[in-house]
């Protein structure tokens, strides 16, 4: 077998598990736009623009916040296992 310290796999055990934990925020953003159902309307209209538009375009900033969420938590933890 290979001689890989056991200090190393508990450190990517971490990191996936970690991993896990807010992984599943990048779901959101998916399912927030693959359910066309959900937002196949024109009602309610915001300043005019129908809800199929305005929705759109804020499952980005959702997105963005999903995204940049997880990549912080993991950055954060591969800064820890390293130190």
């Amino acid at each position: 077998m290979t001689d890989v310290p056991d200090d190393v796999t508990a450190g990517r055990r971490d990191r996936s598990s970690t991993g896990l934990r807010t992984g599943w925020l990048l779901l959101l953003p998916l399912l927030l736009v693959v359910y066309p159902p959900l937002y196949n309307r024109t009602d309610p209209d915001l300043f005019g623009i129908p809800f199929f538009y305005w929705y759109q375009l804020a499952v980005i900033p959702v997105s963005v916040v999903c995204t940049t969420v997880v990549y912080l938590t993991g950055r954060r933890t591969r800064r820890g296992s390293t130190r």
